[in-house]
């Protein structure tokens, strides 16, 4: 059976390579469409700064009638490519398929062999061409309606990875917990009052009149605090902006949090609403009806749910209880009756962060959802290792 792979560089093979998905999930109710505005900027070098630090290709799979039967985009960033990596490391994601393993196998080959000629020699898959808190992760548990920018995906995608050779490199947990759940544990509170007995520490949601101030604050805290994390390249002012940009409009103030130690940022907690409770009702593009319809329904306050993206502290603050004593301070919020958000869901804590996991743990929150990220060594004879513990 022949098979072509064809790269996606032209304007109808692009809006294939977008429309293709609509194949796989016809019929299932959970899944949400992405806004192809998100998924094409990633593609896009004038939006994405990564392409300032690396290269990117996309790709459909036909079959013999002409039908597209498969996609997959490869690509890597010179920033993080050796950043604690065994071996220079780059990755494929976006990968949509039919249940086959011919078919999926074409795809796998074509994202190694092009990374291969780029020097690498593993891929990481799927993962983002970009920040990790987007598109990141294979579906393996917890297959229900994504939050937004998460992966969703068939169950039967595992095995087409795992039958490849991909092997599992770290899974990713997304814990939820409901605002008329249980009180918040004493521990969380003692941590809390014993910080706050310091007049050092200053705790604030943001304001979105100093929003460039706290964009600034957000990237010495995350510079410090995960970048050293294997596979995370530094955030540059330049990222920094661009992320602001995308932010600004769906920043709710009481949402974000930082922490100040003699008024310096040491800490902060990043959640926003949870977007695919309006964008299910755009079915992929923001044109004019979907505004209509996003408008109508945020009038009828049909989003409850809270997405958390990131905690991040910086390495001389931790052991102090800082994560929990946001949590804490945030809770004074949460917990007010007028409060119009009943549901958080914490984007997914690497099983490489037990000490996260216990945080989460001992909010009584529950793991709904578990991704895994894979690794494939393109030399079979090299020893696999998972993501080193974090503690």
């Amino acid at each position: 059976m022949q098979l072509l792979v064809i790269t996606a560089d032209t304007p109808q093979l692009k809006k294939e390579f977008l429309r293709f998905p609509i194949t796989i999930y016809k019929g299932d109710t959970n899944w949400i469409r992405p806004l192809d505005k998100d998924i094409e900027n990633i593609f896009n070098p004038n939006e994405n700064p990564c392409f300032q630090h690396g290269a990117c290709i996309r790709w459909i799979l036909q079959d013999h009638t002409g039908a597209t039967v498969g996609r997959v985009a490869a690509f890597y960033d010179e920033r993080n490519k050796n950043a604690g990596n065994d071996q220079p490391t780059g990755g494929m994601g976006f990968f949509e398929c039919v249940d086959s393993q011919e078919y999926a196998d074409t795809l796998f080959l074509a994202c190694q062999n092009w990374l291969s000629q780029k020097g690498l020699e593993a891929m990481d898959g799927p993962i983002n061409f970009g920040s990790r808190d987007r598109w990141w992760g294979l579906l393996v548990d917890g297959f229900e309606p994504p939050n937004c920018w998460m992966p969703y995906n068939p169950s039967y995608y595992k095995k087409l990875f795992e039958n490849y050779g991909f092997q599992d490199y770290f899974q990713q947990y997304t814990y939820r917990r409901f605002m008329n759940g249980p009180a918040l544990s004493e521990k969380f509170h003692d941590k809390y009052d014993r910080i706050k007995q310091n007049p050092a520490y200053r705790f604030e949601h943001i304001d979105k009149k100093k929003i460039e101030k706290y964009a600034s604050d957000f990237r010495i805290i995350y510079n410090a605090s995960w970048v050293k994390h294997k596979g995370i390249a530094e955030m540059t002012e330049e990222d920094t902006q661009d992320l602001l940009k995308k932010m600004k409009p769906i920043i709710d103030e009481k949402l974000i949090w930082f922490v100040y130690y003699n008024d310096q940022p040491i800490a902060f907690m990043v959640m926003i609403p949870e977007l695919n409770q309006l964008f299910r009702y755009a079915n992929g593009k923001l044109d004019w009806w979907a505004k209509i319809k996003i408008g109508y329904h945020i009038w009828r306050g049909v989003n409850k749910k809270i997405l958390g993206l990131i905690i991040g502290v910086m390495p001389r603050f931790h052991g102090r209880g800082l994560e929990s004593a946001m949590i804490a301070e945030f809770s004074k919020v949460a917990y007010n009756k007028k409060f119009k958000y009943k549901e958080l869901e914490f984007n997914w804590v690497g099983d490489f962060l037990p000490a996260m996991m216990h945080v989460y743990e001992s909010l009584e929150a529950k793991v709904v959802k578990t991704h895994i990220t894979y690794r494939k060594l393109f030399d079979a004879e090299k020893p696999f290792t998972r993501h080193p513990v974090i503690k």
